[in-house]
Parts: C-alpha cells; structure tokens; sequence
C-alpha cells in the first residue's frame, strides 16, 4: 500500500486479525484510487454494558488531495455490529461510495437534473402502447405508455399539455416521464 495507514483501538483491546482485515479493505479502495494521501480508522466497543452483546463502532477518515472523507459507523442503531467485522465492512463500503461521488465529481460526470419541459401530444397510438409530442422547438419526441405518470396512458388525447424530462435512446430523444397538464377550469377558482 502507498500510503499510510493508521489503526487504533479504542475501549477494546488491539487485534491483528481485525488490523489485517482494515488493510485489506483499505487495499482495495487503494486499487480502486490510487490518490489517496493517508487513512485513519479507529475501532471501538463504547456499550460495555447491553445484555445482548458489544456493538462496534468504526470510524475512517480518508484523506485525499483537497479533500478528506470521514465516515462513522452508528452503534447504537444496528445490531448488525454486534459483529467487528459487518461494522468495518459497512464502514468501508460508505467510505467508497463517497469515494465514487467524489471521483464522480472530479471527472464532471454529475447527473444532470434538468427542469422538466413542456409540450403537447400530437400522435398516440393506443394498441401498441407509445405516442410522440411536440416540443415548443417543433422536435417530436418519442413515448412509451410506462412514461406516463398520474394518469392511465388510455386516457391521454392529441392536444394533451404535458411536462416532461428526455433523454437520448438507442433510436433518438425519448420521454423517461411526463405528466398532463390540468387546466384549472374558471368555475372551480375562487
């Protein structure tokens, strides 16, 4: 491993076999980026006392370039840490999906919540299940009847308002949602 690595123990006594298992875990967020600066973790057993056994805490602080990550173990809520082990590996697993989001981030692959569009139903075609809108920019977009949401696909008709978000298919731009657009009619209003 490059970079170091420190191990303590805390309200419990030192093991190797719990230290080899924190490098081993270590190793393989190494393998997975291999920018890391340095790792702390600390193992302890703070609830001496409950009858029905230890719950292990385990904290870790990854430090990156620019950044750390830290992340805690909560004891007192899962008793699945009864076990050192399930308490490291959970541990671990949080420290690389932060890892990922991080990475993620650092390569501008950030998902994109775009603002839904508006547009209008222009052809359906009800026995197989799929229609196209129109977009304001006149662009027809493809949609499938799962894409429709609040409102039975059966019940839409050309003219149809809707909102929606897109995203590009195998074949060109398709719906992923949209939903009709109610018209508050005048009597209804206050």
């Amino acid at each position: 491993m490059n970079f170091p690595l420190q191990v303590s123990f805390k309200d419990m006594a030192s093991s190797d076999f719990i230290y080899n298992n924190i490098w081993d875990h270590a190793e393989k967020l190494e393998r997975f980026y291999d920018r890391i600066v340095s790792c702390y973790v600390t193992v302890s057993s703070p609830h001496r006392h409950h009858k029905k056994g230890k719950l292990f805490q385990v904290q870790v602080r990854l430090y990156l370039p620019g950044t750390d990550i830290f992340v805690s173990t909560e004891a007192e809520n899962n008793h699945a840490h009864e076990d050192v082990y399930v308490a490291i590996r959970d541990a671990f697993d949080s420290v690389r999906r932060r890892l990922e989001d991080h990475i993620r981030k650092q390569r501008g692959i950030v998902k994109d919540h775009q603002a839904p569009s508006r547009g209008k139903v222009v052809r359906l075609f009800p026995n197989e299940g799929f229609g196209f809108l129109e977009t304001p920019d006149h662009r027809e977009v493809y949609f499938h009847e799962n894409s429709v949401l609040y409102q039975d696909f059966k019940n839409l008709n050309i003219g149809d308002d809707v909102r929606f978000t897109e995203e590009l298919g195998e074949k060109g731009p398709q719906v992923t949602s949209m939903t009709v657009i109610k018209e508050i009619s005048p009597s209804l209003s206050l």
